[in-house]
Parts: structure tokens; C-alpha cells; sequence
């Protein structure tokens, strides 16, 4: 019997099985920042919005499928590490995919290391975290580098000599990741390097010893003699380094190299194998002798670095909002094309229950993030100043603990396909517990809550003032703060009930800032489903009466 036509003139192998239809498409080729609503508003409202005309290019630029692609390319390719070169001579070298350097470059290029610095008018540190927010969406590696380079220059300026000579370079536009002495550079990045095997979170209990090369005291030359189990970035011009000097625990700069060209003695181990964070290089050192510069006074290395970690904390906060954003868009974009069982999947109750859930999630997180960037902008103001104190470490806290459960409901919404490797969700959700245990886990923070209201009780009131804005504007907000007040009121074991408190103290400013700023159907859901009964549970959990469907539309993006 001969075969039909068709098969004579097709292989079996190649026939057409199925079309492919009702799938979604990547996200990709839309703007990143005009399609956010949150954002938009949240930039104008804090003070930055004579920063949109950039802010609408960069989201441009950061919604690309070339930029996408550099970030999905930048963790497919993780960095190598080189102790020595093929001759023998120490060299300490980290490789990074050519991804890595053009998201490092459109980074330093746009002043994210830098802007609040070089140029510090209000809403400076509006337009930048909005800027970082933007790149973070991209891929979240890189901005550690990016994020102790910025946060480095508060720390300097604790002595003068040094900051003179070094902040015009780290502060510079310009991208140079040669492994070169920083004299032949113009453009610096600065690393940290605190942690040690024996204290974690506890650096008074470090044992790196800095022994005096001739006179002591800021700006004076030491050596440094220990290990740090835990450098971040080692690729970076120099690093701040916690070490304990003749008068105690005391902040050092330590550059990779020498002033006379050889090179420093601060030696790589081996690079870290971490879960999420793949792109960017974290590692284990020895410090043999290593040449480094006092910075601060001796003794007050803490007191020191501390600004610099003020910093990095409020960097987490912004990192973990755009992981957010990064999975709720996929999700919403998923979710307005993908039908099941005859109805497009946003139409449908349940889900638009969740996408709703997810999408206030981020909207109080970027509410909160926002209002920090405004707060920095203005520590000249007492109230302000006192915000940034309490605040940063409650939301770095409360944002950074929900974006793990957070990107994984949004990878729920996509199904078994968002489990997938060539999906954006397993990189998203392996990011989202990084910045909840850098810079201060969770216990840490608490703790620092609690450190600033016994030292500066002036923080509390600061706070019941901020939050008494929206007094009025929600009748279930208003309890819940008397109820907080309550909390403050009784102090016995306040250090056991620590993460109890925190937790309401974030939800109180975040529906504090939505009730205030937000579309009503935003506010009222968020106080309704986070403050009512106790608070929240699962995702997917709103009460009757939110519009579900208008909240999804104000931030679905449209590629």
C-alpha cells in the first residue's frame, strides 16, 4: 500500500503534532518605569520627579530584551577565580562573562554608585534608588559591588586625607575592572570585608589584628594579620575592613595593591558557591600583613562602618522590592494571556484574589523604600534624620523576610512551567532570601530596633509622628496603631516579643504611606487584608469587597 503524498514528501519525524497556542510571551521590550504606576507616583511624591526624562530612558534601557538577556547571560556564566597566573606570580584574579562587565559599566555610567554623592540635591536619593530598582530587575548580582561603592563614601568621610584622595575616583562615571594598581585607574569600586569564621554578626569578637607601620590614629598606615570568611566582591580597588588595632576594634581602607605597585597580601581562598546572588563573587581571604589606612577614629570601627551599612541595609530594601516587582510583573504578564478552563486566568476570581495580594505586597514595599529615599535626603531635619535611624532597619526586615514566599506565589501563578530553568522564576526565587541575611539578618535588625529606641527614645515618637499622618484615613489602620502603642507601652521581654513588634511597626508604615498616597482601592485592601483579624496569612487570602481587578490593572505591564 503506498503512502499518502504527504508523508512520501515529509519525514514522520517532522510531521506536525499540535499548534501552540494560549501560551504566554516574554517579558521584554516595554519600559520598565512608565509602566510601574507605583513607582511613577512613588518617585514624584518623595521628591524626585525632576528625575523622570532619565528615569523614563533607563526603564527603556533596563526593559530591553538585550538588557534581560545580559542578566539571564551574567548567572548562566558564574565568575572563575585564578590564585596565580601561569607563571607562578600571586595574582588573585576573578573572571566575569563579558554580561557582567556591560551590566557593571551601564550601572557606574547611570551613577548608581555615586549620584547622591556628586550631585546632592533633594530627591537625589529618590532618583537613585529608583534608578537601582530599575537595574536590579535586570539581575541583582552585580549591584553588591555597586551597592558598597555608594555606601563607602559616608564611612570615608570620617577622615578627611582619605576621603580626598579616593572619593573622586570611586565617585567617577567610569568602569575599569583591570586587576591593576588603583594609581592607574579613574574609576574605582570599593568592597567590605567585616565577617570572620568565629563572630558572624558578632565583629567585636573578630581577631584580625592591625599592628601600626609607624605613627597610629586616622589615616595612618597599619598591617593587617587575620582572615575574613566572608569578602564581598574581591574583584573591587580596595575594601573596608573591621580589624582590631592597639586601642580596639577599629574600620581600615585596604587596597588591592600596594602604593609602590606590588601587590597587597590580601589573599583569596576560594570563591563562595552560594544558592542565589550566582553572578557576583563573594569569597573567603587571609590577610598576611596587608597594608590598609585607618579610617575613623581607633577604637570606633563600628561606629564607623556603620554609616556605610546604614547604606547597604537601604540597598537590600530596594533590592528586594524590585525582586518583587520583577516576579509580580512576570506573574501579571503571565496571567493576561494564559486562559484555563474557558476564562483568561486574571479574569478569574481566585487568581485575581492572589494577583491582587501580590501586587499590595510590593505596593507597601515601595511605598516604604521610597519614603527611606526621601528621609536620607533630608538628614538635616531632625524628624527625618530619627526615620532613617528606626525605619531602615524595620524595613530592611520586614521587606526583605517576604520576598521569598512573595516570588514564590508569583511563580505559582505561572504553573509548572515557571519551575523551569529557562524561566526568570528559579533565579528570582533563589535571589530572594540574599538580602534578608546580608548586612544583618532578621534577629540583627530587631535588635537594632531595639538598640535605637533604648539609646534615642526621641526615634518612638518620631515614628508614632510619621505613622499619625494618616490618622483618619482608615478606621482599621487607626486601631492597629493604638493597639502598637500598647506594645511600646509595656517593656518586659520586649527583646522576645522583638519580632512581633517590628512586624506591626512595618505593616503601621506601610499602611500609613498607602492610606496617604494610594488609590483608594490599594490603601483600603492593603489595611483591610494585612491589619484586620491580625494580621496576614497566605497569599490569595483578601477579604470580600477589594477590587481585585483594578488594583491588577494599575500595575500589569504591557510588553
Amino acid at each position: 500500500m503506498n503512502a499518502p503524498e504527504t508523508l512520501k514528501r515529509d519525514s514522520l519525524y517532522l510531521a506536525q503534532t499540535h499548534e501552540v497556542v494560549n501560551v504566554s510571551n516574554e517579558l521584554v521590550d516595554y519600559n520598565a518605569y512608565t509602566q510601574d504606576a507605583a513607582l511613577v507616583d512613588g518617585v514624584a511624591r518623595e521628591g524626585g520627579g525632576w528625575a523622570h526624562e532619565a528615569l523614563t530612558a533607563f526603564g527603556q534601557l533596563t526593559g530591553s530584551a538585550e538588557t534581560i538577556e545580559l542578566g539571564a547571560l551574567a548567572n548562566r556564566n558564574p565568575p572563575e577565580f585564578d590564585t596565580h597566573d601561569r607563571f607562578g606570580n600571586r595574582v588573585d584574579l576573578v573572571r566575569f562573562h563579558p554580561s557582567y562587565h556591560r551590566l557593571m559599566q551601564t550601572a557606574i555610567e547611570h551613577g548608581l554608585h555615586s549620584s547622591p554623592w556628586t550631585d546632592p540635591r533633594a530627591g537625589a536619593h529618590v532618583a537613585r534608588a529608583a534608578h537601582t530598582y530599575l537595574q536590579t530587575q535586570v539581575e541583582a548580582g552585580h549591584g553588591c559591588p555597586i551597592t558598597m561603592t555608594f555606601a563607602a563614601i559616608p564611612a570615608l568621610r570620617h577622615t578627611s586625607g582619605l576621603a580626598a584622595l579616593w572619593e573622586p575616583r570611586i565617585t567617577a562615571r567610569v568602569y575599569d575592572p583591570r586587576n591593576v594598581p588603583d594609581t592607574q585607574k579613574a574609576g574605582l569600586t570599593i568592597g567590605m570585608a567585616m565577617t570572620e569564621k568565629q563572630g558572624g554578626s558578632d565583629v567585636r569578637a573578630n581577631t584580625t589584628r592591625a599592628y601600626p607601620v609607624g605613627a597610629e590614629g586616622p589615616g595612618q598606615a597599619y598591617e593587617l594579620v587575620g582572615h575574613k570568611y566572608f569578602v564581598s566582591a574581591p574583584m573591587c580597588d580596595a575594601f573596608l575592613v573591621l580589624a582590631q588595632a592597639p586601642g580596639g576594634l577599629s574600620c581600615f581602607l585596604l587596597p588591592r595593591w600596594r602604593p609602590d605597585g606590588t601587590k597587597n597580601p590580601l589573599q583569596v581562598l576560594r570563591l563562595k558557591r552560594k544558592m542565589g546572588n550566582v553572578s557576583n563573587a563573594s569569597s573567603e581571604t587571609e590577610l598576611r600583613g596587608a597594608l590598609a589606612w585607618m579610617v575613623g577614629e581607633e577604637g570606633r570601627g563600628v561606629r564607623t562602618i556603620i554609616d556605610m551599612v546604614a547604606m547597604t541595609r537601604f540597598d537590600c530594601m530596594i533590592g528586594s522590592t524590585a525582586g518583587q516587582r520583577a516576579a509580580v510583573a512576570q506573574a501579571l504578564h503571565h496571567c493576561a494571556i494564559r486562559s484555563a478552563f474557558g476564562k483568561v486566568l486574571n479574569q478569574q476570581p481566585l487568581m485575581q484574589n492572589v494577583l491582587a495580594d501580590l501586587v499590595l505586597e510590593h505596593e507597601g514595599s515601595l511605598a516604604l523604600t521610597l519614603r527611606m529615599a526621601r528621609a536620607l535626603d533630608h538628614r538635616a531635619d531632625p524628624h527625618e534624620d530619627l526615620l532613617v535611624r528606626l525605619v531602615t532597619a524595620v524595613g530592611k526586615y520586614w521587606i526583605c523576610k517576604r520576598t521569598p514566599h512573595h516570588a514564590y506565589e508569583a511563580m505559582e501563578c505561572i504553573g509548572g512551567s515557571g519551575v523551569m530553568e529557562d524561566s526568570p522564576f528559579p533565579r528570582l526565587f533563589r535571589e530572594s532570601p540574599v538580602n534578608a541575611i546580608w548586612e544583618g539578618s532578621g534577629n540583627v535588625q530587631c535588635l537594632d530596633v531595639l538598640r535605637a529606641m533604648q539609646k534615642t527614645p526621641a526615634v518612638v515618637e518620631a515614628f508614632f509622628r510619621e505613622v499619625g499622618k494618616a490618622r483618619g484615613g482608615n478606621a482599621t489602620r487607626d486601631g492597629w496603631i493604638s493597639a502598637l502603642k500598647k506594645e511600646f507601652a509595656d517593656l518586659s521581654d520586649l527583646e522576645y516579643r522583638a519580632r512581633a513588634v517590628v512586624d506591626r511597626m512595618a505593616l503601621a508604615i506601610q499602611a500609613a504611606l498607602l492610606v496617604q498616597h494610594a488609590p483608594p482601592a490599594v490603601a483600603d485592601a492593603f489595611s483591610a487584608s494585612r491589619l484586620a483579624d491580625g494580621g496576614h496569612r497566605n497569599y490569595g487570602t483578601l477579604p470580600r469587597g477589594v477590587d481585585a481587578a483594578a488594583i491588577i490593572a494599575r500595575a500589569t505591564p504591557r510588553a
